[in-house]
């Protein structure tokens, strides 16, 4: 293993700059076979990226000794990452959907983790927090989108953390395309310790706050006054415009901290949401709110009601409720913003 990442790492040729530029790549927006491969790009001077391996006693430390694809930006507060979006990524209109979003999203955040040198035997905890039995929990998520990013583009996401509260810590994003640098996604967050074991919420101890402290950066993602911190109303069965229920946690959608991964949540609040909704609308903005954990044994209901603004109705709002069928115990609280993109039918 150590001698293949080595002769790996050679070939690459990876200098000390944490990365490698393979020159320029350009094929006019088509496509264009090299070797087997076949890659589209959009003349794009693409660079290669990675994190050094961590070293132990002269040697690669064997559990760190992998490489992550990002690196350590502005004096190493901010972990950068560049992706390609990938068929399997988009959605009908060929564009990246809001999951994969999320997606990068929580696939920087663990990244970050690890670059940093922190990471304990959890995933995405730190040591101290794996010595005292403790998982990151989100309890809020706030994503905004300007523009989908399409099949083959390429997406430049940068990620740093902060104080979040009295007890929590805040966790941003931004997304930029690769091309023009310009920013097309921005995400903000909240997290809390949890107990692995009780899976209660705990306070973050002081020593796990002297450890990710060094890494706080006071800069935020979405602005105050652009921030969606209202409340979002709880839907019962008589103000929910739509119910979907019968929804049922797959063993694929557990995660290692053994609970339902919180991106899965968000592809079952849109199985309420009318399908012509989906097909003449862009989400610009989702917010949800978790309230409790799910388990793969778990019936789930989702719930949707949606408010028109405007007499074009080019703009809509939606409520989601994701509970549990049998007790009506609430999962997740969401709102989203909607825009019309395409001559629309009747909701």
């Amino acid at each position: 293993m150590m001698a293949s990442i080595q002769t790996a790492a050679a070939a690459l040729r990876l200098r000390d700059n944490h990365s490698t530029s393979v020159g320029p790549v350009q094929f006019n927006r088509g496509w264009r076979r090299s070797g087997c491969v076949k890659m589209k790009a959009n003349n794009v001077n693409m660079r290669m990226t990675h994190t050094p391996l961590r070293d132990k006693g002269g040697e690669a430390e064997a559990n760190g000794g992998y490489l992550l694809g990002g690196f350590l930006a502005e004096d190493r507060f901010v972990y950068r990452q560049t992706f390609v979006i990938r068929s399997y990524e988009t959605g009908p209109d060929k564009t990246a959907t809001m999951e994969t979003l999320m997606n990068l999203l929580q696939e920087t955040a663990l990244n970050h983790v690890s670059s940093a040198g922190v990471a304990g035997n959890g995933f995405g905890a730190t040591r101290e927090m794996s010595i005292r039995k403790l998982i990151w929990a989100v309890t809020r998520i706030n994503i905004q989108v300007d523009e989908y990013s399409s099949w083959g583009d390429v997406v430049v996401v940068d990620t740093w953390v902060d104080a979040g509260g009295k007890n929590g810590m805040r966790r941003d994003w931004i997304i930029r395309d690769y091309n023009t640098n310009k920013i097309i996604s921005r995400a903000t967050s909240n997290w809390v310790n949890m107990n692995r074991e009780t899976r209660r919420v705990s306070k973050i101890p002081d020593a796990v706050r002297e450890e990710i402290q060094p890494f706080y950066l006071n800069k935020v993602a979405i602005t105050p006054q652009n921030s969606d911190t209202h409340k979002i109303e709880k839907l019962t069965d008589q103000t929910a415009q739509r119910i979907h229920n019968g929804l049922a946690p797959r063993w694929s959608d557990m995660d290692a901290n053994q609970h339902v991964n919180n991106v899965k949540y968000f592809g079952w609040l849109l199985e309420s949401v009318p399908i012509n909704v989906l097909e003449d609308y862009n989400m610009t903005s989702m917010t949800l709110e978790y309230r409790r954990e799910c388990r793969q044994s778990n019936l789930l209901e989702s719930l949707t009601t949606i408010t028109v603004n405007g007499e074009d109705q080019k703009m809509l709002e939606c409520t989601h409720l994701l509970r549990m069928e049998e007790d009506k115990a609430e999962i997740v609280r969401a709102r989203s913003a909607w825009q019309f993109k395409k001559p629309r039918h009747n909701i």
